[in-house]
């Protein structure tokens, strides 16, 4: 595996690659890998890619004043021992000021209206803007063939479609199933955050979108009802949640009676940790 810091020092690698490589599959990161991570790289091999970039970048923009930027986890000799085994042919791991050289302040910023406003983007002004941002860049620094990212953030996964269709990239988007400890709870750097007892409770949000979606397929028409219930069962089982919201699974509106794809998602706040999940849902006419 070989490393490049630089943009100058990763396009080398990459011409070399190139030449031996017809389709390159990207997975960019924050790093601090588990196994959820190492799902993806898996997968960009399955969508056919002949060689692996992954970027490892905590991107500050994406991160709100009173978010965990300074504190979250950053383990890049770990990383690059999980990278090395998983056969990963470059991996790209930028600074701040490689990133934006000319200071986040006056970096040009790229935006998903509509998108980037709703559900977590309520919660969290700006984050999207900071994703679509950094991924675009990277998308223009590695030029990959397809890229990989994960449902568990479904949010981020349509923003980036969006933008990637918007902006006419050649880079096919994969999405990849959200990767699951054995008690459902889905993977993620900040579940570190929790306490053996907030551990504890966390599966009970992955169960509340089971079983709505089990009510939806049952025939269950009012969504907003279901919404409300599932809100009170959050409370009662000790998170604070955001939101527990069924939308439209492409668009991430509001669906109407005719839609037939549908995606449950929620946000909920436990302790110090804020866990988000989803699960999709086919709706019969």
């Amino acid at each position: 595996m070989r490393a490049a810091d630089t943009v100058a020092d990763l396009h080398a690698q990459l011409s070399e690659l190139r030449a031996r490589c017809p389709r390159i599959g990207f997975v960019p990161t924050m790093g601090n890998l588990h196994q959820g991570h190492l799902s993806l790289i898996a997968k960009a091999r399955d969508a056919g890619a002949d060689a692996i970039v992954v970027s490892i970048f905590v991107n500050p923009l994406q991160f709100g004043p009173k978010e965990d930027f300074a504190a979250y986890p950053r383990t890049i000799e770990d990383d690059r021992r999980e990278l090395e085994r998983m056969n990963v042919d470059v991996v790209f791991i930028p600074d701040v000021d490689e990133m934006y050289p000319g200071g986040q302040a006056s970096a040009a910023h790229v935006e998903v209206p509509q998108l980037s406003q709703t559900l977590c983007g309520r919660f969290r002004p700006g984050h999207f803007t900071g994703v679509a941002t950094v991924v675009c860049k990277l998308f223009n620094m590695v030029q990959p063939d397809l890229a990989v990212f994960g449902e568990k953030d479904y949010q981020q996964l349509v923003v980036i479609r969006r933008m990637t269709r918007d902006f006419c990239l050649p880079v096919e988007i994969v999405g990849s199933p959200t990767f699951r400890e054995p008690d459902g709870v889905a993977m993620s750097s900040r579940n570190r955050y929790l306490s053996e007892e907030e551990r504890g409770i966390a599966p009970t949000l992955f169960r509340l979108l089971q079983v709505t979606a089990d009510k939806i397929r049952s025939g269950a028409t009012d969504l907003s009802a279901l919404e409300r219930e599932a809100m009170t069962q959050l409370q009662t089982a000790g998170f604070r949640p955001d939101y527990f919201a069924v939308r439209d699974a492409e668009t991430l509106e509001q669906p109407t009676s005719d839609t037939a794809e549908l995606r449950i998602l929620a946000a909920a706040w436990l302790g110090k940790a804020r866990l988000i999940d989803n699960v999709g849902v086919s709706r019969t006419a």
